[in-house]
């Protein structure tokens, strides 16, 4: 029987293992976990964590319930704000750009470069004829697991640079009297964080794709 205070009223019982009164933990959604993840995707593209180290922290992410069991997953990857030591982390309260559905590059006898942190859409339409195109991703901010490449690509080079953990996929790519210069990954057996999927035509043309460390 429950112990009872002064006015009579029993006490409600603390059981062990419960949480300890006070303010609830700030409840964590769907995009803070994704945020999280994208951080540990580019700590172990660049270096800052080992394979292990990256599924272990992924496996809690994908698990945990509140913001403040997400923190300890990134605290050593992330800049720590002045003055009162709070985190900086990029949760929902405070959002990234957000990723262009579509974006179209047209361009004829010219030339296109993207590179630096750039936020990747969706999917990228590529429209050319004779040009030389860059499309450096090594420092860019991406807003899902594939990035979808569209060409109709006539005459010129399209250049891909590319992050370790990125991967393409040519599959459904059409070419013809063009040159196409891919191999699978940057052969160092880093997690995959992007597939670059290629689909569309290029005719007369030169595609190449090439893997270096960001640049820090």
């Amino acid at each position: 029987m429950a112990a009872a205070d002064a006015t009579g009223k029993p006490h409600k019982a603390v059981t062990e293992g419960s949480d300890p009164p006070g303010s609830p933990a700030l409840r964590a959604s769907d995009a803070d976990r994704d945020r999280v993840v994208e951080l540990l995707r580019a700590a172990v593209a660049d270096g800052r964590l080992d394979p292990v180290e990256f599924d272990e922290r992924l496996d809690a992410a994908l698990a945990t319930r509140t913001i403040d069991a997400l923190t300890p997953l990134i605290t050593d990857l992330i800049a720590v704000a002045g003055g009162d030591g709070a985190l900086a982390l990029p949760f929902a309260e405070t959002p990234a750009e957000p990723a262009a559905e579509l974006l179209t590059i047209n361009e004829r006898h010219g030339s296109v470069r993207r590179d630096g942190r750039w936020t990747l859409p969706y999917r990228l339409a590529l429209r050319t004829a004779w040009c030389d195109v860059l499309l450096d991703m090594t420092s860019a901010v991406r807003s899902a697991p594939e990035l979808v490449i569209e060409l109709r690509v006539r005459g010129g080079n399209v250049e891909l640079v590319l992050a370790p953990g990125m991967v393409v996929d040519a599959n459904e790519l059409s070419v013809r009297h063009s040159m196409v210069a891919i191999s699978r990954d940057a052969g160092d057996n880093t997690p995959e964080t992007l597939r670059v999927r290629l689909v569309g035509r290029m005719r007369h043309g030169r595609l190449d794709a090439r893997w270096q460390a960001p640049r820090r």
